[in-house]
């Protein structure tokens, strides 16, 4: 039998529960004294560590700094979500909604193209009609995070913009554009009493509600990063009527039930209870000093704080963003939230499960290991509607995807970027070239709120095509390395694994010398991610995609192989077959085998790479599988 609260650690986690109480106190320690501290020491101390980055940085990173300020300094200063749109050219709009249980919530809207700023856009009959995307940020971040990059292209709110969307964005309670309440006030107890639950109950489908009636649209799409994706997997999950209001869920960077964490004092932390981490951090907002070091800290040292906090609390290394983009989002990065959904978020990784915030987790002492008085209500994500789209990077530690998605429907596609991490899907390099056309290719498939068999059949030529088009791209760059890509079609309790191959793009790089540091002089592109080079587009009948099979390998890295077999199976918009088959000269010709009614044959003709693969079998695909929630059958390779 277990001591209650004594035998829940052991004497390292004791040792790091009381290090961590340091620690926290010092940080408070420190954030009293410096606001008690008049402006002119604040200055003093920014101008120390102005100093000292500039004693202790080496003569090629002065050169990278000066050139990365003019770049990064209108972002980083830049004082609210609409400054930040007018740095690049878009008017932005501020809406505010008042959920159901009195909290006001900050709304962000963007509709307008450059010059389309006097246009009507959903407003009456005679406006102009645009499909509605609502973005979603993660813990600890609000709505500026997708609009603080140094490209305009790299960040979605303005691609989506650009491509004809009505885009909002949207804003947790509690956060800086929603720090208000008509019940209570943020110096308050009460403002504070809130978990990821009254973000699944209100916000999210207040939000959604208030957007559709501004709108009047029918239904929209959602894409989430982090814990956005979490809580929309929740709200969907409680709310059915929701899941006729999203047409589309794309989680980028999805958290329902992280693995843990790397640090051993966090780790412990997360084992603690809750009434523990309440006397750490108190009752009201968590760590609300981190605006403090901002301001006293010179921006370089600011981010290099953030990266070894990120390196210590995740074992995130954050190469794949710039140092120019860390000195413009970093700044952006953090803001307000409770103490209590983090500690929400600490009873999940406890538990392993996705569920309701445990109010009583202090049980009576149990007779016997197997009885228990009470039980948590988890989330039944099982009951979604709504079709999922999952992009998720190899290398986050805060995902487990095998676990997600046995929680998940069996229509859940996942997809995996090799080499990202988690703050990758708002800022690396190459976001644009290897996370957006997942997301559009989703967004242009579904499109109504009914989730019809078609939208399914489209979605998986539009994937198929995509694939098509990067492989065909990295034919002339199979020379430079590669990274791989993974494709999951959920089936039942199980995952399907694919090794879809990818060859990362060759040829010089443009980036700033500290870029090219950081980055080691590679820019990966995926395979099925249509990331430049010629798109194949499928005619107005409706093509027929090549089904991807094994890859080979070149120099280490993996490499698409279109076609091995002599045949393999493919999938018409119907669910009737295609066969590709291989000629003598090495080219891979895809033809439906029977055509539809209405629907002409078509015909693909992609170059075959050079180089050959051990073999593998034939790789077959059918809707009523990928409805019936079998997924994918995948020939073996040998």
């Amino acid at each position: 039998m277990p001591v209650p609260f004594l035998g829940r650690l052991n004497i390292v986690e004791y040792a790091a529960l009381v290090g961590s109480f340091l620690l926290v106190g010092l940080e408070a320690f420190i954030r009293i004294f410096t606001l008690a501290l008049p402006t002119t020491l604040l200055e003093l101390f920014y101008g120390i560590s102005r100093r000292l980055f500039n004693r202790l940085a080496s003569p090629a990173q002065k050169r990278a700094e000066r050139r990365r300020k003019s770049i990064s300094t209108s972002i980083r200063n830049a004082s609210d979500f609409v400054d930040l749109c007018a740095t690049f050219g878009y008017t932005a709009e501020e809406h505010v909604v008042q959920t159901k249980d009195g909290y006001l919530l900050g709304l962000h809207r963007l509709a307008w193209r450059k010059g389309e700023e006097d246009i009507k856009v959903n407003r009456g009959p005679k406006s102009v009609k645009k499909r509605v995307v609502y973005l979603h940020h993660g813990l600890l971040m609000n709505s500026e995070v997708w609009v603080c990059l140094t490209d305009e292209q790299r960040a979605l709110a303005f691609v989506l913009v650009e491509k004809g969307f009505d885009v909002w964005l949207g804003n947790n309670r509690g956060n800086k554009y929603s720090k208000k309440s008509i019940h209570s006030s943020p110096t308050s107890l009460k403002f504070w009493d809130f978990s990821i639950d009254q973000f699944a109950f209100h916000d999210i489908p207040d939000s959604i509600s208030y957007i559709l009636d501004a709108t009047g649209q029918k239904s929209l799409s959602y894409i989430g990063f982090s814990q956005g994706t979490a809580q929309a997997f929740a709200s969907l999950a409680v709310h059915p009527k929701l899941n006729d209001q999203v047409n589309v869920f794309i989680a980028l960077a999805p958290a329902m039930s992280p693995a843990g964490l790397s640090n051993g004092v966090v780790d412990a932390l997360v084992k603690a209870s809750p009434q523990v981490l309440f006397l750490l951090f108190g009752r009201r907002s968590i760590l609300s000093s981190a605006t403090m070091w901002e301001s006293i800290l010179y921006p370089p040292l600011f981010t290099k704080v953030i990266d070894l906090g990120l390196g210590f609390l995740f074992n995130w290394r954050t190469q794949n963003i710039s140092a120019s983009q860390k000195l413009a989002a970093y700044p952006h990065l953090y803001s307000f939230t409770s103490t209590k959904s983090v500690v929400h978020w600490f009873q999940i990784i406890r538990t392993k499960s996705f569920q309701m915030y445990d109010d009583d987790v202090h049980p009576p002492l149990r007779l016997s290991s197997g009885s228990k008085y009470t039980k948590v209500a988890k989330y039944p994500t099982r009951n979604i509607k709504t079709p999922i789209v999952l992009v998720y990077g190899g290398s986050d530690s805060l995902v487990d995807i095998k676990a997600m998605l046995r929680e998940l429907p069996a229509q859940t596609v996942a997809t995996e970027i090799p080499h990202y991490e988690h703050l990758d899907f708002l800022w690396a390099r190459d976001v644009d070239e290897l996370v957006f056309p997942h997301v559009f290719d989703a967004l242009e498939s579904f499109t109504g709120a009914e989730h019809t068999r078609e939208e399914y059949a489209r979605y998986q030529i539009a994937r198929q095509n995509s694939s098509l088009a990067a492989a065909t791209m990295t034919q002339g760059n199979t020379g430079s390395g590669g990274a791989g890509r993974k494709k999951h079609l959920h089936k039942g309790s199980d995952v399907v694994d694919s090794d879809v191959s990818t060859a990362v793009g060759g040829g010089s790089s443009n980036h700033d010398e500290e870029d090219e540091s950081e980055a080691g002089g590679e820019k990966a592109s995926l395979e099925g991610l249509g990331g430049g080079g010629k798109e194949l587009s499928p005619s107005s009948a409706g093509p027929s995609p090549v089904s991807p099979v094994s890859p080979s390998r070149i120099q280490g890295r993996r490499v698409p192989r279109f076609c091995d077999a002599a045949a393999a199976a493919v999938v018409n918009t119907d669910g009737t077959a295609a066969v590709v088959e291989q000629d003598d000269a090495g080219a891979a010709t895809a033809t439906a085998a029977t055509s539809p009614a209405g629907l002409s044959k078509v015909s693909t003709t992609i170059p075959q790479p050079t180089t050959r693969s051990r073999g593998t079998g034939g790789s077959r695909m059918s809707f009523d599988l990928i409805k019936s929630g079998k997924g994918i059958d995948l020939g073996a390779s040998t």
